[in-house]
């Protein structure tokens, strides 16, 4: 009975994958994906069911970018060193609890109808801890949540 379970149940994920693979991205959201990024480089889309997501190169930057099924823009999160932080943010990070954690992936976030804010994968080994933080450009956190 069990072996039967798994094996429908391997057979509904890929079957569920391929369906989800052959619906077309609406023509809405690669024009408005080609309007906010002409210069987008080796694009590859993720179907969301309610959404899409396009995953891309520009200027030698990973790029992930958020689209309704509609074509409207939702986000955009570009991974960046820490280095390439705003000073304030990097100031922040340097003054808040979490100064001493070793720092992970950066990343700039862009929401539609919110300001930019600045995730940092901050890790901690003793005990083993793993928290995204959200700077503003000022360098405020805003929060931290657990990683998972």
């Amino acid at each position: 009975m069990k072996k039967n379970l798994l094996v429908l149940l391997v057979a509904f994920l890929v079957t569920g994958v391929a369906v989800a693979q052959l619906r077309k991205i609406p023509s809405s959201v690669t024009g408005a994906f080609a309007t906010r990024y002409p210069h987008a480089e080796k694009i590859e889309w993720s179907d969301k069911l309610t959404s899409f997501v396009a995953s891309f190169t520009l200027n030698g930057a990973e790029v992930k970018a958020g689209f309704s099924s509609s074509g409207d823009w939702k986000y955009s999160e570009k991974k960046i060193t820490f280095e390439e932080l705003p000073a304030d943010v990097k100031d922040g990070f340097l003054k808040s609890k979490y100064a001493d954690w070793n720092k992970g992936t950066v990343t700039e976030i862009q929401t539609n109808g919110k300001a930019i804010e600045y995730r940092v994968l901050a890790e901690k080994s003793s005990p083993f801890q793993k928290k995204k933080l959200y700077f503003n450009p000022n360098g405020k956190l805003l929060r931290d949540n657990i990683a998972l």
